[in-house]
């Protein structure tokens, strides 16, 4: 059997089987992405004021979710490009190239930036709620820390820390959510049996909104050629992908619900409204004791250390493969993209910014954005010069249009609100 080329050639060199990558990585790290201080604060937020009445927009999120990263997986190993250069090839006209990267540098640089700032602070709170030590401190201690894993450009060091990072979240929120027992019965009926109550309508968008990201989209084609595009042939590769991919982002999606089902067994069923993820650990005091704080500090420290990583690198992959650049992480470019990110996420940290105002632009800008990168990537996964025999099927086509449609609406709606319209 042949293994694809990063060239897109096939080259006859298969590795042993016990030289072969492990099965699971890109998917994980996706997931870290996602899971950061806003997913569990939304989640906290919405188990503690609805119950389990919106978690259908957990589960469809992460359906979405595995649609859109599927296909973006599945071009990186079938081209052997990023989702930024695939991009320029199909639309080669300069006018397009550059609204694409207007687009891209506006809602992932700029989203990117303030998220950074937002997720180093969630990490350096959870630090120095339990140990003390100043913000400041903590939070140069953070971005340091980032930027020296990120400098090393390797990809399987920077798998490995952040799958460390989702099985400690995995480990606290599940453990967590058992030791509170909610009803079984009332978390199915809420992810199988979609209900939106009055003035539910923005934490339905919020949820999903949190996990169907536009720069994971061009971080997976990327990541799955540092995992994958070497020692399995073809078929190999896409399927390892895929079971990654769907493993992978399920455990997101588990992780999420638990978080939303400690809340609902934590202040829920007695009567406790939560603002801040904060509330959730003094909620859990009565069960767990001094331990709740820690438990807390611990699960957020995790949640925003993935996704403060994974923010400045999934920036780098799609604004350099946007303008033609080179997307390897050790490259001048990628390095200028993911320090710059990180630079204005630390400014915003340590000069205690209010990232609100830019957040609320960055939300207009990713509004706009994902609708736009899912359409383009369902055109790019439909060119027959490009993926050949990978392009996508029927199936394929219907899954990604309905997910299209949704965050097309989501988007809508999402624009409008900061608009003023829904007042």
């Amino acid at each position: 059997m042949a293994t694809q080329a990063r060239d897109g050639r096939f080259s006859n060199e298969v590795l042993p089987q016990d030289e072969r990558p492990s099965r699971f990585g890109p998917g994980l790290i996706i997931a870290a992405s996602f899971i950061g201080p806003g997913t569990i604060t939304t989640s906290i937020v919405t188990g503690a004021e609805q119950g389990f009445v919106l978690a259908w927009a957990v589960v469809f999120s992460i359906l979405a979710t595995i649609v859109l990263q599927e296909m973006s997986g599945r071009l990186g190993l079938a081209t052997r490009m990023s989702l930024g250069h695939a991009l320029r090839e199909v639309f080669s006209s300069v006018p397009a190239r550059l609204v694409m990267a207007i687009l891209v540098v506006a809602a992932i640089g700029i989203g990117g930036a303030s998220y950074a700032g937002g997720d180093t602070v969630g990490t350096a709170l959870a630090l120095t709620s339990v140990t003390g030590l100043s913000q400041p401190v903590v939070v140069i201690g953070i971005v340091l820390t980032i930027g020296v894993l990120l400098w090393t450009g390797s990809y399987k060091l920077i798998e490995r820390v952040l799958t460390v990072m989702v099985g400690l979240l995995g480990l606290l929120f599940i453990v967590t959510a058992v030791l509170v027992q909610p009803p079984i019965g009332d978390l199915l009926m809420g992810m199988f049996i979609p209900r939106l109550p009055p003035g539910t309508a923005l934490l339905a968008v919020a949820l999903i909104g949190t996990t169907v990201v536009p720069y994971n989209l061009f971080l997976h084609a990327s990541l799955v050629q540092e995992k994958w595009g070497s020692g399995l042939d073809s078929r190999e590769s896409l399927r390892a992908a895929r079971t990654d991919t769907a493993v992978s982002i399920s455990v997101g999606g588990v992780i999420t619900l638990a978080v939303m089902a400690t809340a609902f067994g934590g202040m829920y069923v007695k009567g406790m409204q939560a603002e801040t993820g904060r509330d959730l650990a003094s909620a859990l005091e009565p069960l767990l004791g001094d331990a709740a704080g820690w438990v807390f500090a611990a699960g957020m420290f995790a949640a925003g250390f993935t996704s403060a990583v994974a923010g400045p690198l999934g920036a780098a992959y799609a604004i350099a493969g946007t303008l033609g650049q080179d997307t390897d992480l050790r490259s001048v470019p990628a390095r200028i993209v993911w320090g710059a990110v990180l630079a204005v996420g630390a400014v915003i940290a340590l000069t205690g910014t209010n990232p609100t105002e830019v957040i609320v632009i960055a939300q207009a800008a990713n509004g706009l954005l994902l609708p736009i990168v899912a359409v383009f990537l369902m055109i790019v996964m439909n060119s027959r010069r490009l993926m050949g025999s990978h392009r996508n099927g029927p199936l394929a086509n219907a899954l990604g249009g309905l997910v299209c449609l949704v965050v097309i609406g989501l988007a809508v709606y999402q624009l409008g609100g900061l608009a003023g319209l829904w007042d």
